[in-house]
């Protein structure tokens, strides 16, 4: 493999792990409000 190709592999595997840490670091800060959920469902779902 060339030294191009391993730079890009490192810098795609980095975006995708990052986006999932940050996303649960996210979710940890604010999590998800249960009661802020309709109690009916929209009739079209």
């Amino acid at each position: 493999m060339s030294t191009a190709a391993i730079v890009m592999l490192i810098i795609a595997i980095l975006t995708v792990w990052g986006g999932l840490a940050l996303a649960l670091v996210n979710l940890n800060r604010h999590p998800e409000d249960d009661g802020a959920m309709p109690a009916e469902h929209a009739p079209e779902l």
